[in-house]
């Protein structure tokens, strides 16, 4: 009888942050090239690459389900694919912002924004890269600070980003919508370093 090919839960992880970084040039290009009336076909876009990846999740649960042996702890094969998964969802909640409020036009901020937050998954994936070999890569530590570094940026993109929109707008409706979707693009670095860490974790535990 054949012997059953070994699961390789390194590659799913990496899978997953090849969607997130799928899903977030999707969003630096509608904010890029901005036009309200092509919101809802670049919507489709995106959830294909959002529901591409919940299949990679449920995948993953399904093998760990009847695994005998893991390379980590169940636990942390669990967590850190949602905390992967969370990524793309939460970079999808932005595009479903721009277009539940019907935005118009793009602030600076925004597309400011956008660049960040592709930063953030790019070095996600690039760190996702070396964690099949964490035990001895020279790199894979230098990926977590700078993701860090990035979520950091983003506090402060965040913090400049919602100061200008109470000091230039007295619109109360956009003020709403803005401060919502500046908050949903920050939970977007923080969603990254949520990974980072996780992977630190994982790290200190396992060596």
């Amino acid at each position: 009888m054949a012997r059953k090919r070994e699961f390789d839960y390194f590659k799913v992880f990496i899978r997953a942050t090849e969607y997130s970084a799928q899903a977030a040039d999707i969003l630096y290009n509608v904010l890029q090239n901005f036009d309200p009336d092509k919101l809802k076909e670049r919507m489709k876009e995106m959830h294909v690459v959002e529901h591409a990846a919940d299949i990679a999740k449920h995948e993953m649960n399904r093998e760990l389900a009847h695994a005998f042996i893991t390379p980590i702890e169940r636990e942390d094969i669990m967590l850190l694919t949602q905390k992967l998964d969370d990524v793309t969802d939460a970079v999808e909640d932005v595009l479903l912002r721009l277009y539940m409020f019907n935005v118009l036009s793009i602030r600076s901020e925004a597309l400011e924004f956008s660049q960040l937050v592709y930063k953030c998954c790019d070095a996600m994936k690039e760190m996702m890269n070396e964690f099949h070999n964490f035990r001895k890569s020279d790199s894979i530590y230098g990926k977590i600070v700078e993701i860090n570094r990035l979520e950091e940026d983003g506090d402060a993109l965040y913090t400049k980003a919602v100061r200008r929109l109470y000091m230039g707008s007295q619109d109360a409706i956009e003020l709403m919508v803005w401060r919502e979707i500046f908050d949903r693009m920050e939970k977007c670095c923080d969603a990254c370093e949520h990974v980072a860490n996780t992977v630190e974790s994982i790290i200190m535990k396992n060596t």
